[in-house]
């Protein structure tokens, strides 16, 4: 993976679908490799303690937690959902 020179890379709804071994270790590659090269944003509805839950490994788990911090702004949105709320809107 040398080409990661996108600006904004958007991970969104990180939790809806638990990840295969494969597909939690190509996440855990590409987060790595872009790490102080480009903003990442990961949307989801899991505490940080429920990743586990989507990886699979807790190796894994521990190892991403322990970098993508070091840089990371959270937004935490609490209320109603807008897509529950307006279905057809999109």
């Amino acid at each position: 993976m040398n080409n990661l020179t996108a600006a904004l890379l958007i991970i969104d709804e990180l939790g809806f679908v638990p990840l295969s071994k494969t597909g939690a270790e190509l996440l855990f590659e590409l987060i790595s490799q872009r790490y102080e090269r480009g903003t990442t944003l990961i949307s989801g509805n899991l505490l940080f303690d429920e990743w586990m839950e989507i990886l699979g490994s807790e190796r894994l788990t521990g190892a991403l937690l322990d970098g993508v911090p070091h840089h990371l702004n959270i937004l935490e949105m609490n209320g109603d959902s807008y897509r529950l709320a307006e279905p057809h809107a999109f």
